[in-house]
């Protein structure tokens, strides 16, 4: 099934991790999204490893690049090269979104500056993800996931104390301006059903974390209160975290008062002792919450803690491994691993898009969720199919000669 984005080409200049998992997303819902790389080595997350699954012929394929780049095509271009950028000029004439993640002013310097891409095209959105903005003081700062973190704020909220700044176990700032992209490009395409006209998106990994610092930001900018990190429990809520027992560990959210009285009545507590009547209170005293619990499930095995936490209609689960949760039959129902045939690697399982669709009826529903994912390319495979495909047209045209001499200017 082809999916809500079916017949939307996306032309994709990104790499490394942001720009490419924007892209990703827009694929996952069925657009045609060809990934231009450079000649020499393409994206970098090509060499980033390991690890890495050897190929015929000596090679190797990123496991890395595997993350963030199915459901896209390969055509390698150097953007310095007048042949080559013709080819990208036809690509956004043809095309429906843009997405770049460079260094602010560096496509311009290349000759697609924002004016020419919307004489080109004027029904072209495109996607811009920065580091830390387009503009401002700081706007030409390169970002990379982690210098994000912190500069956001979000490592000194996480770790188990003051202290103790952690960052994310995954990319998330990366990831989340990947995710605030494809939203706004999605709205962007919407409104120009009304308009006519495409527009700039812009984000960046600054703003991406900024915009889920959620009530932990309101905490400050309303409240005053400068949040650090505490661990594995919740600041406003309590009890909400990770609780030891016998041989392990569960956690557990008490998100009501009735939750807390369940949680007490089914383990032979006292809901309204002093000090722990209301959150606000517990919250207050939340060592003595948790040494109350720990205290309580001290000697109760993990699973029958859950099996008894669950009888009790009490939130709590477990904290899986990744080999743990891929082997996981619920995550299998919900179409969270998939299977591809890559050309060079063989048959690879990947982690499968997080969204479902469904058609209403009189006889209940149907599902539309695509299943007919391609895997990530090898470096410029669809080259020749792509000009070809451009070739059918009345001609290329050519961009105004610009001998600029860009660095490497990519900006996640």
């Amino acid at each position: 099934m082809s999916g809500p984005l079916d017949g939307v080409l996306v032309v994709d200049l990104t790499r490394a991790l942001a720009g490419p998992h924007a892209g990703m997303m827009l694929g996952d819902l069925g657009a045609r999204v060809i990934k231009v790389e450079t000649p020499a080595g393409g994206d970098d997350s090509r060499g980033w490893g390991p690890p890495f699954v050897d190929t015929p012929g000596g090679g190797r394929e990123s496991t890395y690049f595997f993350s963030a780049n199915r459901n896209k095509e390969s055509i390698a271009l150097d953007l310095k090269d007048q042949a080559d950028k013709a080819v990208l000029t036809d690509l956004v004439r043809r095309a429906d979104v843009l997405l770049e993640n460079f260094r602010p002013g560096t496509l311009a310097k290349l000759g697609f500056g924002t004016d020419v891409l919307a004489d080109l095209n004027p029904r072209l959105v495109t996607l811009a993800i920065s580091g830390f903005g387009h503009d401002g003081p700081e706007g030409g700062r390169a970002g990379y996931d982690q210098i994000a973190q912190g500069e956001a704020g979000l490592m000194s909220m996480t770790g188990s104390g003051p202290d103790d700044p952690q960052k994310v176990g995954v990319p998330i700032s990366d990831l989340l301006a990947g995710m605030y992209g494809a939203y706004g490009v999605l709205a962007a395409l919407l409104e120009r059903e009304r308009t006519g006209r495409g527009q700039v998106v812009r984000t960046s990994l600054l703003s991406a974390v900024v915009g889920v610092h959620a009530y932990q930001g309101t905490a400050h900018t309303v409240g005053g209160m400068v949040p650090r990190g505490q661990g594995n429990h919740h600041p406003s809520i309590s009890p909400y975290g990770l609780f030891h027992c016998a041989g392990g560990s569960v956690q557990l959210s008490c998100g009501s008062e009735g939750l807390w009285q369940r949680l007490c009545t089914e383990f032979g507590l006292d809901p309204d002792a002093p000090g722990m009547a209301t959150n606000g209170e517990r919250v207050a005293r939340r060592g003595e919450v948790i040494e109350l619990l720990e205290r309580t499930f001290a000697d109760i095995p993990a699973e029958e803690l859950l099996a008894r936490l669950s009888k009790a209609g009490v939130p709590a689960g477990k904290v899986r491994t990744l080999d743990e949760v891929y082997s996981w039959d619920q995550v299998e129902s919900q179409g969270l691993k998939i299977s591809v045939e890559h050309p060079t690697a063989g048959t690879l399982t990947l982690p499968g898009p997080p969204l479902r669709f469904f058609a209403a009826g009189p006889d209940g529903e149907s599902e539309t969720t695509r299943r007919d994912h391609r895997p990530p390319p090898v470096l410029g495979a669809d080259g020749e199919a792509i000009r070809a495909w451009l070739a059918g047209s009345d001609g290329v045209p050519q961009p105004a000669d610009d001998d600029a001499d860009v660095e490497d200017g990519h900006a996640t």
